[in-house]
């Protein structure tokens, strides 16, 4: 295998230009003789055979140790002996290989091994189409569609069952031992337990100390959103190592800053912004969206809790006669809402961004929709997951949030002395 490696790697080196020259001639090819590039029949299918061809011969050679027509296979005692033909799935379609094999039966191939009929590839493939909220019958069809592979729905299932372990690690890692924020927020999910019915999925995604975004986990509820359900997932998040959180972010759900609070007893629990927004649309005509948004701005723009108060009393004379529920879901939230207003401004845009919790469930509920509903919490969760691990495999964003995390960091460095400890954590 040794030697198979060293010519792989001489292979790396050659420019990239000639991999763009190849791949261009195959599109003129294909073009010219009117063929398709994939499926049954298709270039880069003849292209992938011989590829899984040689390095299957590449194989061989390694392990009788000569290459073919080089010596004498008396020396060892073993050689050569024909070829077996097999299909095999992959990313461009089926595609039949000759694996060579030898006298003695010894030969065990690595690039595809035997009784193997389907590439890697392939399962990232289908694991790609699940997170995307395709059924098993539709992911399915669309490789038959698309590439000309048959893969039963079984198949599909025990693809995505392989997940499962890795998913069960995954919701068990070691987490960082503070987070500046966390963001806290639940789902609703049709799941078949004897009846369809909605069930509450939790996610909790935590802003690390270098300003990545780490996706905590997922949990599946029983019955409704509770403040005693979110106490045991924090409590689970704090057992995995998470010994401080400067600021909780959530919804006004009642009961849940005391959860919180029990949890860490210093974290400061803000009500989302943008959940109060989302939830104050949701009693107002779609014709006054826009100019309740507008009106709103100043209230969670404001300098002051007084300035803020003041913008809101105007906001409340324009429009408590035609929504007065608005009015009342802000009085309500109003005790948790205000310490945004003390924040930093690098510390309001963060706790305010849009780009953490909302856009993750926007994911899940775009998947979720797909589906329709789960069988079981089980299903539920492996689709969830699917799309976490489509989006970063290791649950932690590589991208700094807006390239200007280090002026927030010091903004919750002097606003919480003494509880951030970023040289520990870099």
């Amino acid at each position: 295998m040794t030697g198979m490696i060293a010519t792989m790697a001489k292979r790396d080196k050659a420019t990239g230009s000639d991999e763009l020259e190849f791949a261009q001639r195959l599109v003129d090819r294909a073009k010219a003789e009117g063929t398709a590039l994939v499926g049954p029949g298709g270039l880069l299918s003849g292209v992938t055979k011989r590829v899984l061809e040689t390095a299957l011969e590449a194989e061989m050679d390694e392990h009788l140790g000569y290459a073919r027509g080089e010596r004498d296979a008396k020396a060892t005692g073993n050689e050569r002996n024909c070829t077996r033909s097999k299909t095999v799935t992959t990313e461009v379609g089926p595609v039949e290989v000759d694996v060579p094999r030898d006298r003695d039966s010894s030969f065990e191939p690595v690039i595809v091994k035997k009784r193997q009929r389907r590439l890697t590839g392939v399962d990232e493939i289908v694991l790609s189409l699940t997170a995307r909220g395709l059924t098993s019958g539709e992911v399915s069809a669309h490789l038959a569609e698309v590439y000309g592979t048959s893969v039963s729905k079984e198949t599909i299932s025990r693809i995505t069952d392989k997940v499962v372990e890795e998913m069960t690690e995954w919701q068990n890692r070691p987490l960082d031992r503070v987070y500046p924020v966390v963001f806290i927020d639940a789902i609703h999910v049709k799941v078949r337990d004897g009846q369809v019915a909605n069930k509450p999925f939790y996610a909790a995604v935590g802003v690390t100390v270098n300003g990545e975004r780490d996706i905590l986990g997922i949990w599946a509820g029983s019955g409704g959103e509770g403040a005693k359900y979110w106490a045991a997932v924090l409590t689970e998040i704090k057992n995995r190592g998470v010994q401080d959180v400067l600021i909780v972010v959530c919804d006004g759900l009642k009961g849940l800053p005391e959860a919180i609070n029990a949890v860490w007893e210093d974290t400061q629990v803000q009500t989302c912004v943008i959940h109060l927004l989302r939830n104050s649309f949701k009693y107002a005509s779609r014709k006054d969206w826009d100019q309740i948004a507008k009106q709103l701005r100043p209230v969670y723009t404001a300098a002051t809790v007084e300035a803020a108060e003041e913008r809101f009393l105007e906001f409340s004379e324009t429009w408590a006669k035609k929504y007065p529920a608005i009015i009342r879901l802000w009085e309500n939230a109003w005790e948790e809402f205000t310490p945004f207003l003390a924040w930093d401004v690098e510390i309001r845009k963060i706790i305010c961004t849009t780009n953490a919790i909302e856009s993750l469930n926007a994911r899940y509920r775009r998947a979720v929709r797909a589906r329709g509903h789960f069988p079981n919490d089980t299903a539920a969760l492996k689709c969830l997951y699917l799309v976490t691990r489509s989006l970063d495999p290791t649950g932690k964003g590589r991208r700094r949030w807006a390239n200007r995390w280090k002026p927030t960091l010091n903004a919750f460095a002097i606003s919480f002395p003494g509880r951030l400890d970023p040289a520990e954590d870099n």
